[in-house]
């Protein structure tokens, strides 16, 4: 089993992931040993922080072993990816892949003898979604009837937000005036549509009236942010997001926790007040990708 989005995952199969990262919190020496002499390959294409944290600080708190593996300093740049997976998954039990391209993600998992995890591609992010429904969890005791606001661009992160909340009961608005096109799923947003937790609207004032979770993302990925070429659309993007800011006059008439999945551009996507309110759960969320690995790679070590 790979855990590439939450496609082939049922409702109480990530209702039971949600509540294992809460259990792996509460009751870490329960699971000391759960990996004792395992590895997991942790690939690096993209850069990362959380990721890599979460998974190698996973595997050494389940006693086992975290192997980094930067993509520009082996093979993987410049070999065939399904050879070096073929070899690699011989000697790992686990692999964990973040990465540019969903596609070079699943030549990874039909290759791979062992579970594949998606790190991160440019469409979905399971791993935070996870990580996000620990948190709102956490806050609001169950996931059922949760209102969770996403407001900026629809990428990667909304995705898997869209599919993990529909799965869960969470109710979902987002706030999306533009699309990633390197996103677009039309399956997994038909599918939501399908389920009625999922809307979208543009009047992110009106959305953020009844939430119960407020959550922004960074505008312009991390890779594009500085560079030069990048410039125009990052131009383009901050004028047209910075209406949806997420700031305390969005939010002067809401009660709800303030959620970033982090990296973040402070002053763009969300202000400096924000980030400190006293209402911001940003960096427990961060901290939860911690569990949030440990759930899943414990569940696909299951036979």
């Amino acid at each position: 089993m790979h855990l590439i989005n939450f496609k082939e995952l049922s409702s109480k199969d990530l209702n039971d992931l949600v509540d294992l990262g809460i259990e792996t919190k509460h009751n870490p020496k329960k699971y000391a040993k759960a990996f004792e002499g395992k590895s997991a390959a942790l690939i690096f294409q993209k850069t990362s922080t959380r990721t890599r944290v979460a998974f190698e600080v996973a595997m050494t708190q389940l006693g086992g072993h975290g192997l980094f593996i930067d993509w520009r300093s082996t093979n993987f740049a410049l070999a065939d990816i399904t050879d070096e997976i073929r070899y690699l998954s011989r000697n790992v039990d686990c692999i964990m892949a973040r990465l540019l391209y969903n596609s070079d993600l699943l030549k990874m998992a039909a290759a791979s003898k062992v579970p594949v995890i998606n790190g991160c591609d440019e469409k979905y992010h399971p791993t935070q979604a996870l990580a996000d429904l620990i948190t709102i969890k956490e806050k609001h005791g169950k996931l059922e009837d949760a209102k969770l606001v996403y407001i900026g661009v629809h990428n990667n992160v909304a995705n898997s937000l869209i599919e993990g909340c529909t799965k869960t009961g969470v109710q979902l608005t987002t706030v999306t005036p533009i699309f990633n096109e390197a996103a677009r799923d039309e399956e997994l947003l038909a599918k939501a549509k399908k389920t009625g937790l999922w809307k979208t609207t543009l009047d992110a004032k009106e959305a953020v009236a009844e939430a119960d979770f407020v959550y922004t993302d960074t505008w312009i990925d991390m890779e594009f942010f500085t560079d030069p070429k990048f410039a125009q659309e990052k131009e383009r993007r901050i004028k047209l997001m910075m209406p949806y800011q997420i700031n305390p006059q969005l939010l002067q008439d809401s009660d709800a926790y303030i959620m970033h999945d982090m990296p973040i551009h402070r002053g763009y996507e969300i202000s400096p007040e924000a980030i400190e309110s006293p209402k911001s759960v940003i960096y427990e969320q961060a901290e939860n990708r911690l569990y949030s690995a440990k759930a899943i790679l414990l569940t696909l070590s299951k036979p």
